[in-house]
């Protein structure tokens, strides 16, 4: 792919103020990938996604200054091989390649992350990791929507779910889940390219996105929840809830959990009985 990336370089206070910004940048418009250092958040959006009236905006409305320059497509393995550590999220690892197999943990998940999300660093996450962990696919039907890496798709296949399609509209994401997939042995997986959560019937589905994103597929997604079914949303701050949560009840949904981690939500909606298919 001959694309081109425009990196961002924002001073941050610290890790809080990282996230609480990616957030809202994220809301606003499609960030290829993201990068944490101490004291900088870098963020690479591909050109053709870039905002910048509402970027400006944004930033001004924080009064931070950046840096900003044009990349062309590159080596991305080789960039994040500089800084990817592995995550171990309960019994889960979450490695790439190059690092060895951790002994104690139960699922092992190879990811090659390129600019995609999805490494298990992210609070959201690690926070979904545990939810379908505990919610356990096993045996039912799992659609993972916007599936970055593929991460969680792939650990519904490793927890023995009988079904799982990933979906993603985003090119970079959908080569490297593809990637993974092989990698980890994950063949049976459908992997889509689509831009809309697609009608069906699903066991349990996932959502690791942002609030805009989940609130516009909200709909489809509540109609499409198998009666016993869970959904699983993540990408939605603390000071969110209160919209996703009308949002789901406008839909038929109830709150069966809701994890906190870094300001960031994890919560698990089933159909309120009135809503449950005859």
């Amino acid at each position: 792919m001959n694309e081109i990336f425009i990196e961002i370089a924002i001073p941050i206070s610290d890790a809080e103020a990282g996230e609480l910004l990616l957030a809202q940048l994220n809301e606003e418009m499609e960030i290829s990938g993201a990068e944490e250092l101490p004291g900088v958040l870098k963020l690479y959006i591909n050109n053709e996604h870039f905002n910048e009236i509402e970027f400006n905006k944004i930033i001004e409305y924080y009064n931070i200054t950046y840096s900003k320059s044009i990349i062309n497509n590159k080596n991305w393995n080789e960039e994040w091989e500089r800084s990817y550590e592995p995550v171990v999220a309960g019994n889960v690892g979450i490695r790439a390649d190059f690092h060895a197999r951790n002994e104690n943990i139960k699922y092992d998940i190879v990811v090659t992350p390129k600019m995609s999300f999805g490494t298990g660093h992210h609070a959201t996450t690690s926070m979904m990791v545990e939810a379908i962990a505990e919610f356990d696919p096993a045996g039912k039907k799992v659609i993972d929507f916007g599936t970055g890496t593929g991460v969680l798709a792939i650990l519904a296949h490793k927890m023995n779910a009988a079904e799982i399609i990933a979906i993603d509209h985003d090119d970079w994401s959908i080569e490297n889940a593809a990637e993974n997939f092989e990698k980890n042995d994950c063949s049976s997986i459908q992997l889509r390219k689509m831009d809309h959560f697609p009608a069906g019937f699903y066991d349990m589905i996932l959502a690791n996105i942002n609030l805009n994103v989940i609130a516009d597929n909200m709909e489809e997604m509540a109609k499409s929840l198998d009666n016993a079914g869970v959904l699983l949303v993540s990408g939605i701050l603390v000071h969110d809830f209160d919209e996703i949560l009308n949002i789901s009840k406008k839909y038929g949904l109830q709150l069966k959990k809701k994890s906190e981690k870094n300001n960031w939500l994890c919560i698990a909606f089933k159909k309120e009985a009135s809503e449950l298919r005859k």
